[in-house]
Parts: structure tokens; C-alpha cells; sequence
């Protein structure tokens, strides 16, 4: 989308994250790229006191509160030539219209990718010392345990299991390259080469559950992957395993997941759940071998400037001519988040 003159671009998000995703040096870049109102912010494409933007506009900035672009958006937006998402999924934000117009999508997945897969390697370092286990004791008890009672703690040579190479993923692979530790990892589309060169070693998911002290569960929600974790699978990781979510509750059996909890065979680190949030009743809550987050592990605060970067960066990409550094093509919605 190379032009000399200013693109008219328009937001579509909630508003209260667009101060957080283009804080004032961001907006300033935004600007200077693009014509573009701070000012307006849709959340219905059918109120009809947007209808003269959304003809006008040849880019959506897309965040978290946009609407499904479906066909009759679509159309009354003639111009429109890109949609850049200053979030982590599309999959619910476009469909077989917006395909049809061959029109442009990225997304600032990439981005999104980097907290998820710093907290899960803080959340592996910590399960590896005990460090919540030790905590609840020591709240309770008020002593130091023995030295002997360490004697299965630690991180050096702790077998770590991943689930899916996704973005996050393949991310948390090279955050967990300076430690030593025993990773393996799961995901049906890469080979053992190039499960080798991310640092891996290539597993089975059976052989991985079977394997590993701490799982980690990195794939995306889609049908092959509903309740991939069933009974059967939870029943394989071993006694005193740690399983920890940051991806989508539904990959995950929780009735199952919750009698294996109750029963305190494992424990679980859990940022996501289903349903999300549980029922004040849930058990969860209130297991002292359980570290529930309110879905944290995604951008928040200060790091969301990190995705409206993005977008200003795809922006500044597309109208020197540049194709995006982030695309989303139709064929990698069927196997990613």
C-alpha cells in the first residue's frame, strides 16, 4: 500500500485499552504516518454515526472489543485495503468475506508471545524449586524444612515437557536454552530436526506426559486439540508432576484435571481455565497445590505499548511498500491460535 498521500486509518477496540496500546510517543508516530482521529473509537460497525469513517477508511487498527468484520461491515468499508491487530488471535475477527477481498492481515501475536513465554519460565523455575509447595508449608508451619527434605528439588536436570511450538512456544524454547534442564516438546508439525534445532528433543505426547516432571501446555484451541488433555493423558504425567497452562482451558479435561488436583497426585499452574473464570465454588481456589491467574500471562500494563508498536511499525512498513513483517494467511488459522 504504497502512496504519497496519508492513509485514513480508524480504531476498532475498546476504547479503554487504546491510551495503553499507543501511549503518546506511539500516537505521535501513529500521526505522522496517517490520518487518524485519537478521538474515535468503534466498537458497532452498524452505528450509523461511524458510517462516513468506516467508508473513508483504508486501514483498521483492530484490538481487543473489535467486532466481527463480517460481510456487511465489509462492504461498507469500499476502501479498506489492511487490517492491523494490535492483539495475539484473529481467528474470531475475520472470515470467509474478508478473505474473498484479498485483503491484508497482521497481527502482533509475535509480540504478545514474549510475556506469555517469560512467565511460564518463571512459572517452570519456581515449580522446579517447590517454591509454592515450600511457600504453603511454610506459611503453615512456621519452620525451615530439613535438608532432606529437598531431596527432589531443584532445576538441574529437570525434565521439561512442551506442548506445541506455537510462537509462544518457540519462544520459551530459547528462554530455556541457558538452563540446564531436559526439554522435550510435542507438536505433530515439526520433525526431529527441527524440534533439534529449537533445542528439543522430539516426543510423542503419550511418551512426553510420561516423561516429563513439568508439562507445559502451549497449543492452540482448535478441534484436534479439545480436551487433548483427557483423563487418561493427566493420568500419565507422574506422581508429583506440575502441569501449567497458559494457552486455552478447553485443551484440558478440568473435571479431570480438578479430581487430580483434589487427590494432590499433581499440582497445576493454571493462568487460564474452564470456564474462565471458575465458579466461586471451584476447589481450585482454594488448593494449596494449585497457583491460579487471572490470564495474565499476555500483554497487560506497560506491555501492551509493546503491540500498538507493532502495528505503528506494519504501518510505517506498508506505506513505504513494504509487505508486513507480520502476516496472517488464511491456511495458518486452521492449525494456530
Amino acid at each position: 500500500m504504497h502512496t504519497s498521500v496519508q492513509p485514513f486509518v480508524l480504531f476498532a477496540m475498546n476504547p479503554v485499552h487504546l491510551p495503553e496500546l499507543f501511549p503518546p510517543p506511539l500516537m505521535t508516530r501513529l500521526q505522522q504516518l496517517a490520518r487518524v482521529d485519537p478521538m474515535l473509537v468503534v466498537q458497532d460497525f452498524s452505528d450509523p454515526a461511524v458510517a462516513e469513517a468506516l467508508a473513508r477508511a483504508e486501514v483498521l487498527v483492530t484490538g481487543w472489543g473489535c467486532p466481527h468484520l463480517g460481510a456487511q461491515t465489509l462492504a461498507a468499508a469500499p476502501r479498506l485495503r489492511a487490517v492491523l491487530h494490535a492483539g495475539g488471535s484473529v481467528r474470531h475477527l475475520v472470515g470467509e468475506p474478508f478473505w474473498e477481498r484479498g485483503l491484508t492481515l497482521s497481527s502482533a501475536v509475535q509480540a504478545n508471545a514474549l510475556p506469555v513465554a517469560e512467565y511460564t519460565l518463571a512459572m517452570i523455575l519456581l515449580a522446579g524449586k517447590d517454591a509454592f509447595g515450600l511457600r504453603e508449608r511454610f506459611r503453615a508451619e512456621h519452620v525451615y524444612p530439613a535438608p532432606t527434605e529437598y531431596a527432589t528439588v531443584g532445576n538441574l536436570g529437570r525434565r521439561v515437557g512442551l506442548i506445541g511450538a506455537s510462537r509462544v512456544g518457540r519462544r520459551l524454547l530459547e528462554l530455556l536454552r541457558p538452563f540446564d534442564l531436559s526439554v522435550s516438546l510435542y507438536d505433530p508439525y515439526v520433525d526431529a530436526a527441527e524440534a533439534a534445532e529449537l533445542g528439543a528433543v522430539p516426543l510423542d505426547l503419550d511418551e512426553l506426559l510420561r516423561t516429563s516432571d513439568i508439562v507445559s501446555v502451549h497449543a492452540p484451541d482448535i478441534p484436534q486439540t479439545h480436551r487433548m488433555l483427557n483423563r487418561e493423558r493427566l493420568a500419565l504425567i507422574p506422581d508429583g508432576g506440575v502441569l501449567i497452562n497458559t494457552s486455552r482451558g478447553a485443551l484440558i479435561d478440568h473435571t479431570a484435571l480438578t479430581e487430580e488436583l483434589v487427590s494432590g497426585r499433581l499440582s497445576a499452574i493454571l493462568d487460564v481455565t474452564d470456564p474462565e473464570p471458575l465458579p466461586p465454588d471451584s476447589p481450585l481456589y482454594r488448593l494449596p497445590n494449585v497457583f491460579l491467574t487471572p490470564h495474565i500471562a499476555g500483554s497487560l500494563g506497560n506491555e501492551l505499548a509493546r503491540l500498538g508498536g507493532t502495528v505503528v511499525t506494519e504501518l510505517e512498513r506498508m506505506t513505504t511498500g513494504l509487505s508486513p513483517a507480520h502476516p496472517v494467511h488464511r491456511a495458518e488459522l486452521e492449525i494456530s491460535a
